[in-house]
């Protein structure tokens, strides 16, 4: 399988997805002479991580696999990510901290080399989290059943808090980069 091909293109498209949310977002508070940094702490439910969080995982998320695939280690400027994220509540930062994230996030993701990840598809994966549990499974797996559902559960979280909270998002802001492939005349009008 070749990871890089399936991970890096899914990664970016979101993370520029997820910038331009944030962009409408700050238009949208402007519009009502309200912040748009007011954003960054709200949530869904109160025993969830808020917006700031959500943006941060994401970045962590579309970065991490790039260091675990090709054998090495998370570097600490990579978990000081993650990190972030945990202490969100009391240091949400700020729509700009967001940006910036989303963009090192960007440009790491697009300096990697067009096979970069596709080595570690065979390469056994020893994911331990914080509380204690490890997973075990193949570099393919990892792919598949961590990498891309904790990306997109972070994501769409992201969308979800936006939209919940009055930011005008629809189903084309999320897919986006879906317009691309657009059969010419097939776009219905008015």
């Amino acid at each position: 399988m070749q990871l890089t091909r399936l991970l890096v293109p899914t990664f970016l498209q979101t993370l520029k997805n997820l910038s331009t949310w944030l962009d409408k977002a700050a238009a949208h508070q402007q519009e009502k002479d309200a912040n748009p940094d007011a954003l960054v702490t709200l949530r869904l439910a109160p025993d969830m991580y808020p917006l700031a969080a959500q943006v941060r995982f994401v970045c962590f998320q579309a970065q991490e696999p790039a260091y675990r695939l090709r054998g090495e280690a998370v570097p600490p400027t990579l978990r000081s990510v993650r990190e972030e994220g945990w202490k969100s509540n009391e240091q949400p930062g700020s729509f700009a901290d967001a940006q910036a994230r989303i963009a090192e996030a960007i440009a790491f993701l697009s300096g990697l080399a067009p096979d970069a990840l596709d080595a570690g598809a065979d390469a056994q994966i020893a994911l331990d989290l914080p509380n204690g549990i490890v997973f075990d499974m193949t570099g393919e797996q990892y792919a598949r059943d961590w990498c891309l559902p904790q990306f997109y559960f972070h994501a769409v979280t992201a969308y979800a808090i936006l939209r919940n909270h009055g930011v005008p998002l629809g189903k084309p802001d999320y897919i986006a980069h879906m317009f691309a492939y657009i059969r010419p005349g097939t776009l219905p009008q008015g």
